[in-house]
Parts: C-alpha cells; sequence; structure tokens
C-alpha cells in the first residue's frame, strides 16, 4: 500500500512539472518575420531587441528597445517591462531571441513572440529597419 501512494504521488509530481514546463512554453510562439510584421504593428506590443548597444546601432525595428541578452543585468533590466504585455523579442539571427523568451518565461512573462531568423530574414523579406 506504501508502494502504491508513493508512486501516485511521484506520478502527481511528475504530472505537475511536466504541466509547468508547457505553460512556460505556451507563452513563447515562434514565428517568421511575416507574422512577426503582424503583431508589432499592433498597439501595446512591446518590441525588444536583444543584441548588443553596437548591433542595435546599425539598425533595428521600428519602436524597438534594446536590452543586451549578453549584458549582466538583462534579468534586471527585462524585469522592468509589464509581464503581462504582449512582447515580440529578436535579435540578429534567431538564437539570442530564444534563449531570451526562455528566460523571460521563467521571470513570468506571460505572451511573448520570438521572430525565427531575426533581423536578417526579417530585412530579406523587405522588413525596414530604422537607425
Amino acid at each position: 500500500m506504501k508502494k502504491v501512494v508513493a508512486l501516485t504521488v511521484a506520478a502527481i509530481a511528475v504530472v505537475g512539472f511536466l504541466a509547468g514546463c508547457s505553460s512556460s512554453n505556451d507563452a513563447i510562439k515562434k514565428i517568421d518575420p511575416v507574422a512577426f510584421n503582424d503583431v508589432v504593428t499592433q498597439p501595446g506590443v512591446i518590441v525588444l531587441d536583444v543584441r548588443t548597444p553596437e548591433e542595435f546601432k546599425t539598425g533595428h525595428l521600428v519602436n524597438a528597445i534594446n536590452i543586451n541578452l549578453e549584458g549582466s543585468d538583462f534579468a534586471s533590466e527585462v524585469s522592468k517591462l509589464d509581464k503581462n504585455s504582449t512582447v515580440a523579442v529578436y535579435c540578429r539571427s534567431g538564437n539570442r531571441s530564444g534563449i531570451a523568451t526562455k528566460q523571460m518565461a521563467e521571470l513570468g512573462f506571460t505572451d511573448m513572440y520570438d521572430m525565427q531568423g531575426g533581423i536578417v530574414e526579417w530585412q530579406a523579406a523587405g522588413g525596414q529597419v530604422v537607425n
């Protein structure tokens, strides 16, 4: 009987853990540049560029804010944003934005869009950048 109870408790813990993992992943939607454009043009969306300040200066999306994923203060700076807002995140190629959105989900952000292919694919698709 004790084994059955222990196994039941363990199974409930595993299901709870897996549910927690999927809810973080549900907060992140990976989309292409065309769909990303539809998101960033909606009112109230925070457009977040996670590249370095030097990269940001070479060209970025309209209305983007820059918080460097590689900076030591990334978590504290990104935590200043409204965790309940829609956040559209991008980088150069899509790698850093994936890392950033995972970290942000752990910080409690619930509605994020991660642009696949980054600003490179954005520009290839005809997306506008500003300096």
